[in-house]
C-alpha cells in the first residue's frame, strides 16, 4: 500500500499519525514488511513512476500536522487544506494548493530551523540539485528544462524546495524508526528509469542517451503484452551505459544507497531491461516500433550489490521474459516476483504457487493488477473453477471465499516472502484497483479509510503467519 493511500484528513495520504497507526495494524496482523511505492513527485497523470527527480520526495506526504503543531501553518491554513471525501487522492486540490501552502511554512522557519535545513540539502548533491532545478522551473513558468529562458532563479523559491524535503526526510525517518520498533521491514520501489523533464537528466545529460541538441535519440517502453496490444510507449530517456560504465556506475550507486538509507531493502522496477531494454525512436506512435538492445548485465548488478550489502533487492522480472533474463536473475542472486493472477492464463507457469522457489517474493497481484476479487469476476468460468479447486474452496463459494482461499494458498507456499495489497485482504472488488498500465486517466487515486482497515480480522491474518512460519 503506497503512502498515499493512508486515511487522514488532508487530501492525500502522509507521514503523520496514521502511518504509524498502520503500522501497529501490520503488526497485530503478524505481517512482518510494508512494501510502498517510489516516493517521489508525481507527474500529470499522478504516477510515481514518472518525476522530476529520482532522489527527491513527495511534498504531498509531508505531514500538515507536524507543521501546525510546530508553528508553521496556522490553523487557518491547515483548515483550508481539508479534503471533500476521504475516499481518494484529491489530486486537482493538491496540485493547487500544496506547495504554496508548503512555501509559506518555510518563510517562516527560523534562523537556528533554517540552518539547519541548508546542512541537511548541502551535504546531499542531488536534493540540492533538485531544488535548484524546482526553483528554475518555477522562474521559467514550470516549462520543461528544454524550454527555459533563464538560468537565473529565486533564492526563496529555492528554499521553500529545501524545507520541503528536510520536512518530507525528517518525518519519514520518524516513520521509519517506529516501523523498525515494532519489527516492521519496509520494502520501497525504485523505477527503472528517470523522467527527461528532471533534474537527474539536467545535472547530469551525459548519462542519457541524447543528442547534441540534448533531444532524445530512443525513448523507453515495452513491447505489446498482457497489459497493452500496442506495447506501452513511457517516453522516459534511456541510460548511456557505456558512459555509466565508464563512470564505475556511480549514479546508480548513490540511488541505491539513498533508497537503502530509507528502506529495509528495494524492488527494482522492471529489472529485465538489465539484461535488454527496449528503445523506441523517439519519434514513433507506438511502442510496437521498437527493438531490444542489450543491457549492463553483471557490470551493473555487481555495482549495485557492492553498496547495497546484504539487504533485500527484489528482481522485478515480469513481462516478456526470456532465458537470458531468467539466468539474469538466478546468476544475481536476487529474489524474483511470481503474480498468482498470471498463474492461470493455461500450462504449468512459475506463476503457480506449487512451482514458488523459496528465494522469491510471491503476490497475490501488484499495483499494475486489477484486485484479486476483481480478477475473479473477470475470469471465465472454466478457469475460475479450476483456481478454486487449485486452493481447496468451493466453487459455488468464489465471490465469497475465493480471496481468502487465494492469499492461504499463497501463504502456503515455498516462497520466501508473500506480498498482499490492502485491497485484496479487504477482499475489495476492481473499483479499488489502484493503476490499469496504459490508461491515463483514473489512476492512483485509492485511498482506505480507518474504519474500512478496523474490518479486516486481524486474529485470522495473525494465525495464518504463525501458521505458515511468516
Amino acid at each position: 500500500m503506497h503512502i498515499s493511500s493512508l486515511w487522514g484528513e488532508y487530501s492525500c495520504g502522509s507521514f503523520g499519525k496514521e502511518a504509524k497507526e498502520f503500522i501497529d495494524f501490520l503488526s497485530s496482523c503478524g505481517f512482518s514488511y510494508w512494501q510502498v511505492l517510489p516516493f517521489g513527485l508525481v507527474d500529470e497523470c499522478n504516477s510515481p513512476y514518472k518525476s522530476y527527480s529520482t532522489f527527491g520526495g513527495n511534498p504531498y506526504f509531508v505531514d500538515l500536522t507536524d507543521l501546525f503543531e510546530k508553528g508553521l501553518i496556522t490553523s487557518d491554513e491547515l483548515n483550508s487544506a481539508r479534503q471533500s471525501t476521504p475516499y481518494y487522492c484529491e489530486f486537482p486540490k493538491l496540485v493547487e494548493e500544496r506547495v504554496k501552502l508548503l512555501t509559506e511554512a518555510s518563510k517562516r522557519a527560523g534562523g537556528e530551523l533554517r540552518e539547519k535545513i541548508n546542512r541537511f540539502i548541502d551535504s546531499n548533491k542531488y536534493l540540492k540539485d533538485f531544488c535548484v532545478f524546482m526553483a528554475l522551473k518555477t522562474k521559467n513558468e514550470d516549462l520543461p528544462w528544454t524550454m527555459w529562458q533563464s538560468e537565473e532563479y529565486d533564492g526563496e523559491t529555492e528554499f521553500g524546495w529545501r524545507f520541503i524535503q528536510y520536512m518530507f526526510f525528517s518525518q519519514w525517518a520518524e516513520i521509519k524508526s517506529y516501523a523498525s520498533s515494532k519489527g516492521i521491514g519496509i520494502i520501497g520501489d525504485i523505477p527503472i528509469y528517470v523522467s527527461y523533464d528532471s533534474a537527474d537528466v539536467y545535472f547530469d545529460k551525459s548519462l542519457f542517451m541524447l543528442d547534441d541538441n540534448n533531444k532524445m535519440t530512443d525513448v523507453a517502453g515495452v513491447p505489446p503484452d498482457y497489459f497493452a496490444e500496442d506495447g506501452q510507449l513511457w517516453g522516459n530517456p534511456l541510460y548511456d551505459w557505456a558512459e555509466m560504465e565508464r563512470t564505475d556506475y556511480s549514479w546508480w550507486k548513490d540511488r541505491i544507497s539513498l533508497a537503502l538509507n530509507l528502506f529495509d531493502g528495494v524492488r527494482i522496477d522492471h529489472f529485465r531491461a538489465f539484461e535488454s531494454f527496449w528503445a523506441v525512436k523517439g519519434d514513433a506512435e507506438t511502442a510496437k516500433e521498437g527493438r531490444w538492445i542489450k543491457g549492463p548485465g553483471m557490470k551493473l548488478i555487481n555495482a549495485i550489490k557492492a553498496v547495497a550489502g546484504d539487504k533485500l533487492i527484489i528482481a522485478e522480472d515480469l513481462g516478456d521474459i526470456t532465458k537470458e533474463v531468467y539466468e539474469l536473475v538466478e546468476e544475481s542472486g536476487f529474489p524474483g516476483m511470481r503474480v498468482f493472477q498470471f498463474g492461470f492464463f493455461g500450462g504449468d507457469t512459475p506463476h503457480k504457487p506449487h512451482n514458488y522457489v523459496n528465494n522469491c517474493v510471491a503476490y497475490s497481484g501488484t499495483h499494475d493488477n486489477n484486485t484479486l476479487l476483481g480478477y475473479l469476476w473477470e475470469t471465465p468460468m472454466d478457469v475460475k473453477k479450476g483456481i478454486m479447486r487449485y486452493c481447496s474452496c468451493n466453487e459455488d463459494r468464489w465471490n465469497e471465499d475465493g480471496c481468502r482461499a487465494i492469499i492461504k494458498t499463497i501463504m502456503g507456499s515455498a516462497a520466501g516472502l508473500t506480498i498482499f495489497p490492502i485491497q485484496d485482504l479487504l477482499g475489495y472488488g476492481s473499483d479499488t484497483r489502484l493503476n490499469v498500465p496504459g490508461r491515463a486517466e483514473g489512476n492512483w487515486l485509492y485511498r482506505i479509510t480507518k474504519s474500512q482497515l478496523d474490518l479486516i480480522d486481524k486474529n485470522y491474518f495473525k494465525d495464518l503467519n504463525e501458521l505458515y512460519g511468516r
